[in-house]
């Protein structure tokens, strides 16, 4: 049993949705599967329109006239792309910098973390904080990631790193509020521009 491989066609992604954690039925992930997704990306409830499209579209016969927009080879490419968009080491020093702050009673954490925070982010936070980091610094038509990038991208690659502690739940401090608190005490170095 397990003892066999299956190669699966690249690229390979997983996209997976959760309910709130309060809501019945809904199991948390431990903390070494939840380190493989790359985002936590929250979405809120659709607008008064959206909502009423929604239901139109479910509850009828409507089909979508779907296009290719993307081809597998065309996600292999931008993903090779993002990859060669430099970072200076500042800005690696600055993601890593934060990950190792979320960790608890470590010299580089600050005392915050110690009381809200039972796991921190490891080393695939500093790993995912430059890829999006680069991702973002394309969509913004520049060809280097800052420091603002991985400022930018930290709650959604940090948010499901950082396992808060009993204390911190009972007072209803939120992930997000935790990495909001890191991101304002852990300031990059000056940034100094790319020739």
């Amino acid at each position: 049993c397990g003892e066999t491989t299956y190669t699966l066609p690249e690229p390979f992604f997983v996209l997976a949705t959760q309910n709130p954690i309060e809501q019945e039925g809904t199991y948390p992930l431990p903390e070494a599967q939840l380190d493989r997704f790359m985002f936590n990306i929250m979405v809120d409830y659709p607008d008064a329109d959206e909502e009423m499209a929604i239901i139109k579209q479910v509850t009828g016969t409507y089909e979508a006239d779907l296009d290719v927009t993307l081809t597998g080879e065309d996600i292999l490419l931008l993903q090779d792309i993002v990859r060669r968009v430099p970072v200076a080491d500042h800005v690696v020093q600055y993601a890593r910098d934060l990950a190792r702050a979320s960790r608890p009673n470590r010299a580089e954490a600050p005392p915050f973390i110690s009381e809200l925070v039972q796991w921190g982010a490891g080393p695939r936070a500093g790993i995912y904080l430059i890829l999006a980091a680069k991702a973002r610094a394309i969509l913004h038509g520049r060809y280097h990631a800052t420091t603002e990038d991985v400022r930018a991208v930290a709650p959604p690659v940090m948010r499901h790193r950082v396992i808060t502690t009993f204390n911190a739940e009972a007072a209803g401090i939120s992930p997000d509020e935790v990495v909001d608190r890191l991101l304002a005490e852990i300031q990059p170095a000056v940034e100094t521009a790319i020739a």
